[in-house]
């Protein structure tokens, strides 16, 4: 019986190779997406508002020692809450009705001794570190669409998170915080659906 032996091409196991990079860069890079996630969202939901949509929210992220010592410096941290409602279309990429984001200042003043929160042009001041992280991971009332924006009676995607914004840190920390796990905090997304105009969606 004659012996039969397998080959392969050079482009054909080149394209395999270049295949297993791509698996492995993509394991990696999930690794890496992942490591970085300290802290969870524990409850979310969207209700009807007086003029549409509003967030609740609760947050759970406490700041590790190198961060609670750069705010203590003096360092300002910017942190955001993002969110994305998606309608799913099943004959293309899902449909993204909404995107938002709530931006945080978190800063100390060393002659008052306090720390201020920043909400665009609305400052709160607090007396402690942990009660300023605190309001900013509890969102109240925060409208995320219009009532024209969803649709009533159809199925929404929703995802949300929350994380250190490093791009707005000052330039040498932006490069510090390159692949610093104490720099690079935040939440997984937390994704639901629910349904506009229906009583109690989630």
């Amino acid at each position: 019986m004659p012996t039969m032996t397998a080959s392969t091409s050079p482009s054909c196991a080149s394209r395999i190779e270049a295949l297993l990079r791509h698996c492995v860069l993509v394991a990696l890079a999930a690794v890496a997406l992942g490591a970085h996630a300290e802290g969870a969202i524990r409850s979310a939901e969207i209700i009807p508002g007086d003029e549409g949509y509003v967030l609740n929210a609760d947050i759970e992220l406490e700041l590790n020692p190198r961060l609670v010592d750069a705010v203590s410096r003096g360092v300002s941290l910017y942190f955001t809450t993002e969110l994305v409602i998606e309608r799913p279309r099943w004959y293309w990429f899902d449909d993204v009705i909404v995107e938002r984001s709530l931006d945080y200042r978190l800063s100390y003043h060393a002659i008052t001794r306090s720390y201020r929160l920043s909400i665009g042009s609305i400052h709160q001041n607090f007396d402690s570190l942990d009660a300023a992280v605190r309001t900013m991971q509890r969102v109240r009332n925060w409208q995320v669409a219009e009532k024209g924006e969803l649709t009533a009676g159809v199925s929404h995607e929703v995802a949300l998170r929350f994380r250190l914004d490093t791009s707005q840190l000052p330039k040498p920390f932006q490069v510090t915080a390159i692949g610093s796990r104490d720099w690079n905090i935040g939440t997984d997304w937390m994704h639901w659906t629910f349904l506009p105009g229906a009583p109690g969606f989630r």
